[in-house]
């Protein structure tokens, strides 16, 4: 039976004791200050609950705080308990505090130290770990410093945190420079290559370092050697490449100065050559070792590919080994360039050193390679037959085409990704193609025309290969069956690719059987023409045309005309009309042109219209229609702005100084006095939403008067519409060189006369006495002037 006792302390009535404790107890108030004593009795406590055995640490730590033996065991007791519990425990907290309270006594004990910061390693307590080490090392002399920095380091280690471990290793090396080496080991190993090539070139150049592995300045230059074999990038490559070419300089200047202050030697000399020899080799190696860079980067980039084997340039093995690393490496999906042109490249070398059967085999192994693009495998075939024509193998060629289009066990579209380009090769135009041109030189007739008719029936043909075909039938006087090569192909496309193929058939068509068989030709064109975009249809139209021209009738080339002007773009119907208006007037007569202008210039954009209202004048002006020129510049007028079309009103005035009088001369004036008012006028209303905006945005008259806004607001109106109409009149001829202004109310009427008598030579004077004649005439007597009629009236119909 255990009898507990209870200590009748008065300060600790909660200590309950058992009785095997009492002797403990005795010797422990016999001899409190004893470590031995309390020793003994946790040791004999060792089984008990874990709360009565922390109690009694704490009673004797309370005694003795500065017992490193008690608080060693008291912390790894307390490590101890917690160790199986989840670091999210509050018990661990606790301890933590339990280990704060230890460091007011023990903070120069570094064992304590390793302790509690490896327990909170375990914890994953990262920021409180390293300042519990930063506190370590404050507390600790420097002499046990370097018991604190490999778990330290450790530590950091574990961690990605980089810079956070380049600051520890920085202050890590103040202590102990010998260990740069794991220093730079950690910089690559954290892709930090900057750095690691400074601080090897520092220690390599310090001739008081001394390695912990043993190594020598020399095998310093593995790690070069390793580090431009290894680097991703172009810049980190540059900044090893730079520091092993600094390093090799001063090694070379270090050996050269050594040897002239010593004297020279031979060995010396042959030492100063080898490293002479070296960094040249290092120098012309450097795009060798880039390239190296760019291929890790990529190492499916074809291009980099082929720039490797031109730096291997005059050295065969090298160039074999490196097409053999390129076709095993590159992968066809992934590849960046044209994966084929590798194998290409390959057969072609072997070609040119004169092996021939080893090229054969580069080419058919690539045959076999599972391309991503059909046309990648379609190229190896047609470079299978070209290998074979240089060397004048022309029925090899034929047979390796041959089985290039010969149909799969298994048949597949062409762009259907799911299926192997093997099985989709039999589809490409490009081997296709080479084969129809190799049958026409090296075939017969049946079989080219039935490559071109499996090219046909695989509905893979382009608009050339239809042509051509056509053209080899006509060439062996095959007409109609070139004609209906011409229809199968038409039937193959939509416009605006079956373009050529309609004008070259309607072009043969007309050359083979011109007017026999215009019907035919006829329904051709309509054919062609029906659903033909407006951008195709001026050469076709043309071509139609021509042939009612020279084999139909001239009506149904008019009517041909006058649809083309309708069914071009507008870009090209004032050339269209341009023709249609030559055509008629070589065909009927300039008066059959009339309807044609008439049509144009309602058609027409006003600047074409303009240009087609000027000409119209000037053929009925020939044709000694003056009233009829008269009013077709009356009505071009409206669309003639005289600030921007003066070519126009000089032509209408020089009209009217030769074929005019008073009356139409101060018409032509009235008309453009009309006209400008009309775009003034639009000038004006912008120029008073211009004024309306500055208004309101700097401020008015009516923003001091407002009872007198309004008319403030006409006189700004009314200053505005005189300055335009100043400027207006300053852009129109001066009136010293063309007396003629415009009409004014006051104008004279003299003045008119003499103007229109000095500008118009060929008017008919009307003197008074000629009025007088006149006048004496009887009623019914007219006077009639006869004038030849131009032979352009009649065209072509006027007879010889």
């Amino acid at each position: 039976m255990v009898v507990m006792a209870r200590l009748s302390r008065p300060e600790r009535p909660d200590l309950v004791f058992e009785e095997e404790d009492l002797p403990y107890e005795e010797e422990i108030m016999r001899n409190q200050f004893s470590v031995k004593c309390w020793l003994r009795y946790i040791e004999f406590k060792q089984g008990a609950p874990k709360p009565r055995l922390n109690q009694l640490y704490e009673r004797a730590l309370k005694l003795l705080p500065c017992s490193y033996k008690l608080w060693y065991r008291y912390l790894k007791a307390r490590r101890a308990q917690v160790k199986h519990r989840c670091v999210t425990d509050p018990a661990y907290e606790d301890v933590n505090n339990c280990h704060e309270r230890a460091f007011v006594f023990m903070h120069k004990m570094p064992r304590l130290w390793l302790d509690y910061c490896q327990f909170l390693m375990d914890q994953g307590r990262v920021t409180h770990t390293r300042r519990t080490f930063d506190r370590a090392l404050r507390a600790l002399p420097i002499t046990q410093h370097s018991r604190i920095w490999p778990l330290y380091l450790r530590f950091l280690r574990s961690h990605p945190l980089p810079e956070t471990a380049v600051r520890g290793y920085r202050r890590f090396l103040k202590l102990s420079p010998e260990s740069a080496e794991e220093y730079i080991e950690y910089l690559k190993s954290s892709d930090r290559l900057d750095e690691a090539a400074q601080r090897l070139a520092t220690v390599v150049n310090d001739e008081r370092f001394v390695s912990k592995a043993g190594k020598s300045n020399y095998q310093a230059r593995d790690v070069y050697e390793e580090a431009i074999r290894t680097v991703m990038t172009v810049r980190d490559f540059t900044q090893v490449f730079d520091s092993y070419a600094q390093f090799e300089e001063s090694m070379i200047a270090a050996k050269m100065e050594t040897a002239s202050e010593l004297g020279r030697e031979e060995e010396d000399d042959v030492d100063l050559e080898l490293r002479l020899a070296r960094f040249e080799q290092l120098i012309s190696r450097r795009p060798l070792l880039l390239n190296s860079v760019l291929l890790r980067q990529n190492p499916h980039h074809v291009h980099e590919w082929h720039k490797r084997v031109a730096l291997h340039q005059g050295r065969p093995r090298e160039i074999i080994n490196t097409y053999t690393e390129a076709v095993q490496t590159v992968d066809p999906f992934k590849a960046t360039g044209k994966p084929h042109t590798l194998w290409v490249a390959f057969a072609k070398f072997y070609e040119d050193n004169g092996q021939l059967d080893d090229a054969r085999v580069i080419l058919e192994k690539a045959t076999k390679v599972s391309f991503k693009q059909v046309d990648d495998l379609a190229s190896v075939w047609c470079e299978c037959g070209e290998l074979e024509l240089r060397h004048e193998n022309y029925d090899q060629a034929l047979r390796l085409l041959r089985k290039a289009t010969a149909l799969p066990a298994r048949r597949a579209e062409y762009f259907d990704g799911s299926e192997p380009v093997q099985n989709r090769v039999y589809k490409s135009l490009k081997v296709w193609s080479m084969l129809a041109d190799l049958e026409e030189s090296l075939g017969t007739f049946q079989s080219t025309k039935a490559v071109y008719d499996r090219i046909l029936d695989l509905r893979i043909a382009t608009p050339q290969i239809v042509i051509n075909y056509a053209m080899f039938l006509e060439e062996h006087k095959y007409f109609e069956e070139s004609f209906k090569a011409y229809e199968r192909g038409i039937s193959l496309f939509k416009w605006p690719n079956v373009s050529d193929i309609w004008s070259t058939y309607l072009t043969k068509f007309i050359a083979r059987y011109g007017g026999r068989k215009l019907e035919r030709a006829r329904d051709l064109f309509e054919q062609a023409l029906d659903g033909c975009p407006p951008k195709y249809a001026k050469t076709l139209y043309l071509l139609y045309a021509q042939l009612e021209e020279e084999w139909g009738l001239a009506r149904h080339a008019m009517a041909v005309y006058e649809r083309a002007t309708r069914a071009v773009e507008p870009a090209q119907q004032y050339d269209m009309f341009n023709i249609y208006i030559k055509r008629a007037a070589e065909i009927y007569g300039v008066t059959h042109t009339r309807s044609i202008y008439q049509k144009a210039i309602e058609v027409l954009s006003d600047e074409h219209a303009r240009e087609m209202c000027l000409r119209f004048a000037d053929m009925e002006c020939k044709l000694g229609e003056i009233d009829r020129a008269r009013a077709i510049y009356s009505f071009c007028s409206q669309i003639c702005d005289p600030r921007t079309t003066g070519a126009f009103w000089q032509t209408w005035k020089d009209f009217e100084v030769r074929h005019g009088n008073e009356d139409t001369i101060r018409e032509m004036l009235r008309i453009r006095r009309s006209v400008q008012a009309t775009y003034n006028t639009q000038v004006n209303f912008m120029a008073s939403q211009m004024l309306k905006v500055s208004g309101s945005a700097t401020g008015t008259v009516s923003d001091l008067a407002p009872g007198q806004s309004g008319m403030d607001d006409m006189k700004l109106l009314e200053q505005r519409a005189e300055q335009l109409a100043a400027e207006a009149e300053r852009d129109q001829p001066s009136r010293a060189q063309s007396k003629i202004l415009f009409v004014r109310s006051d104008a004279s009427r003299e003045e008119l006369a003499e103007l229109a008598q000095q500008a118009n030579p060929e008017e008919i004077e009307l003197g008074e006495d000629e009025d007088e004649d006149e006048m004496d005439l009887e009623p019914n007597e007219v006077r009639l002037e006869q004038q030849s009629v131009p032979a352009a009236v009649f065209g072509s119909l006027k007879e010889d």
